[in-house]
This record gives C-alpha cells, structure tokens and sequence, in this order.
C-alpha cells in the first residue's frame, strides 16, 4: 500500500463506511446473488455506485478510477464477513 493510501485511511472513519456499506450492500445484494458470487464489490458509500471484479483488490482499482481519493467498502459477494475476511487472509484479526 502506498503512503498516500495509508494516509487517506488513516484519515478516513472506518466504522462509519463499513456500517454505511454494509447497509447498501443488504439493499443492493439481489442483484449480485448468486449470479456473481464469489466476486468482491467495491461500494463508494457517498454515491452509492458498485464495481464488481474477480478479486478485491481489482475491484479496489476500478472504484478508484472512478473515485481516486475514496476509501471503498469491500465484500465477496455470497459470503459472510467473516468468510470475507478468511478469503482476504484477515481471519485472525
């Protein structure tokens, strides 16, 4: 992760995106379930827009082409969080 990354996380209310993101994905999952499962979405909480791609760091790029300076929630779609987590290496956390 680059420095600007790490700054604009560090500056950014996680808490706040991860409840916001979740909600919009509850709304929104229909329509990725179970026809892309096992993707990850990257949601941009403010405009609610989602980009789907194979692996969550490919979806990371997509949504920051779109939003450069964004900080994006992250889920594998089908799967719990805590099955997320597991697949991203972040199940001991």
């Amino acid at each position: 992760m680059d420095t600007d990354n790490e700054e604009l996380i560090k500056q950014s209310n996680i808490q706040s995106i991860a409840e916001a993101g979740a909600k919009i994905y509850e709304a929104i999952k229909s329509q990725h379930e179970p026809a892309d499962n096992g993707k990850f979405v990257a949601i941009d909480i403010d405009s609610q827009d989602t980009f789907v791609a194979t692996s969550s760091s490919a979806a990371v790029e997509l949504a920051r082409k779109a939003y450069p300076n964004k900080v994006f929630y992250v889920v594998k779609i089908g799967f719990s969080a805590a099955e997320t987590l597991a697949s991203l290496g972040l199940g001991n956390l």
